[in-house]
């Protein structure tokens, strides 16, 4: 009779090796609003809402889709931050009178989804922070270092700081003083909302993404503060390339130097 015992040997000699080359990245599944948002743009653009028409409510939206009301309340929100409806206060959402109008989307979907969206990331906030040195103003430095102070609130209350930490990316980029690159970061920084929200809610590990990202954020305003152009520019790619690799994207060396930027004077 064979023995019963674990036998390890036996065990490793039908074991099948494979390559770790071939295996491919597990991709984060949609999010419930993701998928409501798709659904109601899909309507929207194929006329069952047609322009002007207001929205079913959010309880009528809720019990169609199966889903609570929080989620019927974020998609709403990605509609509203792609240009395909509008909300009223006390009555409710509107679909744009051309909805068809804004239709560039970003979105962390497909197997390069978020490489690209932190690519594009890093193209333009590393331009918009090098500019933003050059021409600040101490008004402009004191709303960089009120959005610093909220997410220093989130942070301690461990709480979704991702509202404050876009209104930091957003006075940067007012600090340039040229009305469209406000502008495009206030479009696109809608649309790279979500990547942000990744480090304070899908990957809060006791608070530790949020708090590395702070980290880089002082150093980012510091150099700006400082009006040293070369530091903010190497700051802002340090702090993306940690934030893409804190929600597990490694981004390519050809989109500039990692170097770590000296210190402020």
């Amino acid at each position: 009779m064979k023995s019963s015992a674990y036998d390890p040997s036996a065990l490793s000699d039908n074991l099948i090796y494979m390559p770790l080359e071939t295996l491919s990245r597990i991709h984060r599944p949609p999010r419930l609003s993701e998928e409501v948002s798709a659904e109601l743009e899909a309507r929207i653009l194929r006329g069952d809402y047609a322009p002007g028409a207001q929205l079913p409510t959010e309880k009528v939206l809720a019990e169609t889709f199966g889903v609570s009301r929080a989620v019927v309340r974020e998609a709403i929100a990605r509609l509203k931050a792609d240009g395909l409806i509008e909300t009223r206060q006390g009555a409710g959402a509107f679909v744009t009178e051309n909805p068809k109008s804004l239709n560039f989307r970003i979105a962390p979907g497909g197997e390069d989804g978020l490489l690209h969206i932190f690519e594009l990331r890093t193209m333009v906030e590393a331009a918009v922070a090098e500019l933003a040195a050059r021409r600040r103003t101490e008004a402009d430095v004191a709303a960089m270092r009120d959005a610093l102070r909220r997410m220093d609130g989130a942070l301690a209350a461990e709480i979704n700081g991702s509202e404050a930490d876009d209104d930091f990316h957003l006075a940067i980029a007012a600090a340039t003083h040229n009305q469209y690159v406000l502008r495009l970061s206030e479009f696109l920084g809608r649309q790279f909302s979500e990547s942000r929200r990744m480090a304070w809610v899908d990957h809060p590990r006791g608070m530790e993404s949020p708090r590395q990202a702070q980290r880089e954020h002082f150093v980012l305003l510091d150099a700006i503060a400082a009006g040293d152009p070369a530091a903010a520019r190497a700051a802002a790619h340090v702090h993306l390339r940690g934030a893409a690799e804190r929600v597990g994207v490694d981004l390519p060396a050809d989109l500039g130097s990692a170097a770590e930027p000296k210190p402020a004077a």
